[in-house]
């Protein structure tokens, strides 16, 4: 879910194992397991003026189609010959926080607005490896243990370098939310504005961001790797126009550091 978590920020892998996934050939999923870390630099919040610095574990494992990611959580994906995949997972979203945090989004300009819950959450994708460098993917992400609405992300990833060492993936994704889902993370309600002085807002559902990324990653002889990202997300109105969004655009930057074995 778009709430700048740092689970959410480990992009690269995320990104690389999926788009590797899908354009793998005929052979199965390799069986291996990636630990490193990763250094983040990201708004506070999803609409936040400033930014901050964070530390992220890199994790995962994977034995045949099931896979446990730091970034997505378990589960397992299903491929076909024809280039289709499905992809289902339970993971954990970090909420956000009303006062500067270091470890999920938060920042003192949310006081009064009152915390959002952590929250466990499950998440279907389907996608096309249209060809080796192209994979179109729709996903929708649903919350299970609060009602925190749903999120739902159409993207294209473009893959337009890849060797036996490096992949360089540019990804255009289009980020949907419920009217539930925006009144979480966008709206005001009488309740908060009250306690917060932001003015009431009622966030209506649909449209309400655009993400792009670019990824480098390279992996030496040795099973270390290293991934870089550039994510910058544009903020449509039904969110831009929310009393607590400062700036409309925000930009996140990540170096991770990785060992395969």
């Amino acid at each position: 879910m778009k709430t700048y978590s740092l689970t959410r920020h480990v992009l690269a892998l995320g990104l690389l194992s999926a788009t590797g996934a899908a354009c793998a050939d005929d052979a199965p999923p390799a069986n291996n397991v990636t630990v490193g870390i990763a250094g983040v630099n990201s708004p506070r919040y999803s609409g936040a003026d400033k930014q901050h610095w964070s530390m992220a574990p890199v994790f995962q494992a994977r034995d045949g189609a099931f896979f446990v990611d730091s970034q997505k959580g378990i589960g397992y994906d299903l491929q076909a010959d024809n280039g289709l995949y499905l992809e289902h997972t339970l993971g954990y979203g970090l909420g956000r926080d009303e006062k500067d945090s270091q470890w999920r989004d938060g920042s003192n300009k949310l006081k009064g607005m009152g915390k959002i819950k952590s929250v466990a959450n499950t998440a279907i994708a389907v996608g096309w490896s249209v060809t080796p460098w192209l994979v179109l993917e729709g996903k929708a992400t649903l919350p299970l243990t609060d009602g925190q609405g749903v999120q739902y992300r159409p993207s294209v990833t473009l893959i337009p370098w890849q060797t036996a060492t490096d992949t360089v993936a540019l990804q255009m994704a289009g980020l949907f939310g419920d009217a539930r889902y925006m009144n979480t993370f966008y709206g005001v309600s009488a309740e908060q504005s009250q306690r917060s002085g932001y003015a009431r807002y009622d966030a209506p559902g649909g449209f309400y961001s655009t993400d792009t990324s670019l990824t480098w990653s390279h992996q030496f002889p040795s099973g270390w790797g290293t991934s870089v990202t550039a994510d910058y997300a544009w903020l449509g109105d039904h969110a831009k126009d929310s009393p607590i969004v400062s700036r409309r655009g925000g930009l996140t930057s990540m170096l991770a550091l990785t060992y395969s074995f």
